[in-house]
């Protein structure tokens, strides 16, 4: 729990997939993920977490369905839903989350 909470503080953003191995639409997400992952790189980092394994950690954010997508950045969740997404809205998501860092940085 604390490497989960160490990596969710970096100040770009964090995806992580709150999954189910017995999820249907949790095995559909799966590689969307990873087509996410290609397009944004090092923008972001991706992350999965298996709730039947990481039973506190989806309970700290109230996970109750899977699969749930949560972005945190600082720590932060800042977006957060349940369902399947595409990867071009995830993708969308990363990129203005990473838009707010680089301003944040420019307003310093």
């Amino acid at each position: 729990m604390n490497d989960f909470n160490e990596l969710i503080k970096s100040d770009k953003p964090v995806l992580v997939d709150f999954f189910a191995t017995w999820c249907g639409p949790c095995k559909m997400q799966s590689p969307i993920l990873d087509d996410v992952k290609s397009k944004v790189g090092d923008a972001a980092t991706i992350v999965k977490v298996d709730v039947d394994k990481a039973g506190p950690i989806a309970a700290q954010y109230r996970v109750q369905s899977v699969p749930t997508l949560i972005i945190f950045k600082n720590g932060e969740p800042v977006w957060r839903a349940s369902g399947v997404h595409s990867a071009d809205d995830l993708v969308e998501l990363i990129k203005r989350h990473s838009e707010t860092h680089k301003a944040d940085k420019d307003d310093a």
